[in-house]
């Protein structure tokens, strides 16, 4: 039977048929030790084969082949650092939900999450979350964030997920697509889905005050049918967004704005670090590309883990 994965708990899987069937599955056994990095090698919008079990008093699935995924997201486990994680699979369109403050996302950690997408093919669109909680300066530094990833070529819209405003227009984005939404504990991943889709009744937690941090409400990643003829994976509040899979002569292709200027820089091979008649380097200079993306790109590229979750643009 074939199926697709819906929830993932660890070591059960629940596979929902090409007939609408829901099914608990295990793995087979072997898929465990043939060498996979992952601390998942199965995720939530795999594209799964299984036969049913039987035996016992209930009907249970082993899964036994896993199809080949069209994308996926990664991202390094957080308790085992050589290890990775893939967050789902098999995704249409990325939503990244972003807020100013309760809690605050960097300009480094967007970039890291824009970079993993596009290195795997997933458009990706900005969701600039609690527009409805900004004050006058605030809203001027989501202009001023909306207008550097537009001018990149990234969509971004301003919503409300308390006040519902423009949520039509994501669902107009979401219809027929499998969507997954990501971002930090506490953006409003879950009040978000459930604004959009009430009957849902996804768990929502409050921001903890003292440190101004999320509490994970979605503890595993989980795809929901949404009576629009739309599917949604929900994932985990992500706190830090290593970089995995990516080689540091790729890495500027997927910085769209440097991808355009390479074919002008002296070196074909050129980082964009000291090289001289750097094309990248030169707009920087001229301010036709923004310091926080060239410093995204300089902390990837140096592989700096520890610094992703402070802001690293300069305001002026």
């Amino acid at each position: 039977m074939k199926g697709t994965v819906y929830k993932s708990t660890g070591s059960w899987y629940t596979v929902k048929t090409e007939q609408g069937v829901f099914y608990e599955c295990r793995l087979k056994g072997k898929f465990r030790i043939k060498g996979i990095k992952t601390t998942n090698p199965v995720s939530v919008g795999d594209k799964v084969c299984f036969k049913i079990d039987d035996l016992g008093d209930d009907d249970f699935g082993v899964i036994n082949e896993i199809e080949k995924r069209d994308n996926y997201i990664i991202r390094k486990s957080v308790n085992l650092s050589k290890q990775t994680q893939i967050i789902a699979a098999n995704i249409d369109l990325a939503f990244l939900i972003v807020t100013l403050n309760n809690p605050p996302t960097s300009t480094a950690f967007i970039d890291r999450f824009l970079v993993t997408s596009e290195a795997y093919g997933i458009k990706t669109i900005i969701l600039f979350n609690k527009i409805d909680s900004y004050n006058e300066e605030e809203l001027v530094e989501i202009k001023y964030l909306t207008h550097l990833y537009r001018t990149i070529g990234y969509d971004c819209i301003a919503i409300s997920a308390k006040t519902e405003k423009n949520l039509d227009t994501v669902k107009a984005l979401m219809e027929n697509k499998v969507s997954v939404f990501s971002g930090h504990s506490g953006v409003g991943k879950s009040t978000l889905v459930n604004a959009i889709e009430p009957s849902l009744k996804l768990k929502t937690k409050e921001i903890s005050d003292q440190h101004l941090q999320g509490q994970h409400t979605t503890t595993f990643a989980e795809m929901y049918d949404l009576s629009f003829d739309a599917q949604i994976i929900d994932t985990p509040g992500i706190k830090g967004f290593g970089m995995v899979e990516i080689d540091k002569e790729e890495l500027s292709g997927f910085y769209p704005e440097f991808f355009k200027l390479k074919e002008h820089c002296k070196f074909h091979n050129c980082l964009h670090i000291e090289e001289p008649k750097c094309a990248v380097k030169e707009a920087l200079e001229n301010e036709e590309i923004a310091w926080s993306r060239y410093k995204s790109y300089l902390q990837i590229l140096e592989g700096e883990e520890e610094h992703y979750r402070k802001d690293v643009y300069d305001k002026e």
